[in-house]
C-alpha cells in the first residue's frame, strides 16, 4: 500500500505549473531596494547539537519498503542541525542579498502573515545555496534520520504511536495555501523529535544532501555515510502537510529530481 501511495504521489508531481513571475519579481525588487527585509535583521535558525554515536538506520521486515531495507548500524560524528525548517522570512533575506530567482508560488507570500511558515517551491540547488549562504549545508540522509529518530529506533519523532493532529501537520489534501495548510516552523510541541526538533514529520518534505540509491543501504559504509556519488534523484525526508501518516515515518524515504519545485517541499540546514 505504501508503495502504491508513493507512486500516486510521484505521478501527481509530474504536473508542473509555471512561476507567476510578474508579482514575484515585483516583490523581489522591493526586497532588494530595502523593503521589509534586510539581511542583518533576520535571525538564523538556532542549531541543535546531535551527539556522536551509533543509531539504527532503516528497517527490516515487510513493514519496510525495499529501499528502506536492511536495518543497519550507522556511526556519525557530532553535528548540528536547525531546530526548525527554513521560513519564508529567512529565505526572503537570502533573496534580498543574492541574485537567486524567487521560489515557485512566491507571488502568494505575504511576509506579514507568512513570515514564520516554511518556505516551499525551492529546488535542491536553492536549498543548497541558502544553507551555504548561512555558512552551513544540507544534512546528510543519515544525519536527518538520526535527528528525527534518536538512538532508540522509534517509528515517528515522538515515539511509536501513529500521528494525530496534536503531533504533526499532515493529511490536508492537495490544495495549497500558505495560510491554510502550512503551520509555523515552531509549532506542535508534542511532536518534537528526541533532540527537540520541530516538524521532522509533516509540514513540508525536506531536501537532504544525498543522491538517491534504491540499494544504497546494502553497501552503505558504517561510518558517516554520504550517499551515492551520483544519481538521477535527490532524497527527501519527513512527509508533508498533504501526506497520509505512512509518509511520516522516521525511516521513510522519498526521491525527486533535483530541479523539482512544488508546494510540498522545503528544507532545513546542518553544520559539521
Amino acid at each position: 500500500m505504501r508503495l502504491l501511495l508513493r507512486i500516486f504521489f510521484l505521478l501527481s508531481l509530474l504536473i508542473s505549473l509555471p512561476l507567476s513571475n510578474d508579482i514575484a519579481q515585483a516583490q523581489l525588487e522591493r526586497l532588494r531596494k530595502g523593503g521589509p527585509v534586510e539581511q542583518t535583521a533576520v535571525a538564523d535558525t538556532p542549531l541543535v547539537e546531535i551527539p556522536a554515536g551509533e543509531f539504527a538506520m532503516g528497517l527490516d521486515g515487510m513493514q519496510a519498503l525495499e529501499d528502506e531495507r536492511p536495518k543497519h548500524q550507522v556511526w556519525l560524528p557530532v553535528f548540528s542541525i536547525d531546530i526548525h525548517e527554513v521560513t519564508t522570512m529567512q529565505y526572503a533575506s537570502f533573496l534580498a542579498a543574492s541574485d537567486r530567482l524567487p521560489p515557485w508560488q512566491w507571488d502568494t507570500v505575504d511576509l506579514a502573515k507568512h513570515h514564520d511558515r516554511p518556505v516551499i517551491g525551492v529546488d535542491w540547488s536553492d536549498a543548497d545555496a541558502y544553507c551555504r549562504w548561512r555558512g552551513k549545508r544540507l544534512p546528510t540522509e543519515a544525519e536527518w534520520e538520526k535527528s528525527a529518530r534518536g538512538a532508540d529506533g522509534r517509528s515517528y519523532p515522538w515515539g511509536n504511536h501513529s500521528p494525530t493532529k496534536e503531533m504533526a501537520n499532515f493529511a490536508l489534501g492537495a490544495r495549497f495555501s500558505y495560510s491554510q495548510v502550512l503551520m509555523p516552523a515552531q509549532s506542535y510541541e508534542r511532536g518534537k523529535s528526541p533532540y527537540g526538533l520541530y516538524h521532522m514529520a509533516g509540514n513540508v518534505w525536506e531536501w537532504v544532501q544525498d543522491w538517491y540509491g534504491a540499494d544504497y543501504y546494502k553497501v552503505s559504509p558504517e561510518q558517516n555515510p554520504q550517499g551515492p556519488e551520483q544519481g538521477q534523484f535527490k532524497v527527501l525526508r519527513g512527509g508533508s502537510w498533504s501526506d497520509l501518516p505512512k509518509y511520516l515515518l522516521t525511516y521513510g524515504r522519498f526521491k525527486l529530481t533535483s530541479g523539482t519545485k512544488n508546494s510540498y517541499t522545503g528544507f532545513r540546514c546542518a553544520k559539521s
